[in-house]
């Protein structure tokens, strides 16, 4: 019997290395999965990370400030502690103005605007200035400097017809500037100037506000900022 010549036994090595690679591309795309959860080498594994706990929450916006009591519009009037004098003064809007008077011949109006706490500081002329605070809606304590003099004083709530007054007019080719507190109770205190030069004031009807100055009828109206 013949044995196989050399071109058989090539043939034979060459299917059987065809058979090799065949079955080693087979098991190679293969994965398996380690029954730990764990990767097996070559096959690559992606997972989702954890969020970061560093993460911003969102933010909050800012509480509200609290809500502060509007300052009424109303009207004061009241006497220095001394007594030798009155103040009065009225609040409008967050305005306010107010006057000074001893009933002879110092006065001085003012004004200005009153803060949300109630707190105010108004301006005159010749550097007069009234601090006061609101209290309650009830009164105002504080003081006035006036002709470099310094008043402390306190103003109720007035109820009309108690309050602040005021007249401008011409009499007898004079200018005429009044002005009038009327305190709870009905007393009045006043100062009119004839052209600059001041004196005390004759009443008012609270009523009406008429008056009579130098024998002409004038009218007195309630002053408000």
């Amino acid at each position: 019997m013949k044995r196989p010549g050399p071109l058989l036994t090539l043939l034979a090595g060459l299917v059987f290395g065809v058979f090799l690679l065949t079955l080693n591309a087979t098991t190679g795309t293969k994965s398996t999965s380690n029954p730990y959860g764990e990767a097996s080498p070559g096959v690559s594994v992606s997972a989702t990370a954890p969020p970061d706990s560093a993460s911003p929450s969102p933010s909050r916006p800012p509480s509200p400030s609290p809500s502060r009591s509007a300052v009424p519009n109303a009207d004061y009037a009241g006497r220095t502690d001394d007594d030798t004098s009155a103040v009065a003064v009225s609040l409008r809007g967050g305005k306010a103005i107010a006057y000074f008077c001893d009933g002879h011949d110092k006065e001085s109006w003012l004004k200005g605007s009153v803060e949300d706490d109630g707190t105010m500081k108004l301006t005159g002329g010749h550097g007069d200035e009234l601090n006061g605070t609101l209290q309650g809606g009830k009164l105002i304590r504080g003081t006035a400097d006036v002709g470099g003099q310094r008043y402390a004083f306190t103003a109720d709530r007035a109820v009309k017809p108690s309050g602040l007054y005021r007249a401008t007019a011409t009499v007898r080719g004079a200018k005429v500037d009044g002005g009038w507190i009327v305190l709870p109770g009905g007393r009045q205190v006043g100062v009119v100037e004839r052209d600059g030069t001041p004196s005390a004031a004759p009443s008012i009807d609270p009523e009406t506000g008429a008056v009579t100055i130098d024998g002409q009828k004038i009218t007195a109206r309630p002053v408000t900022p």
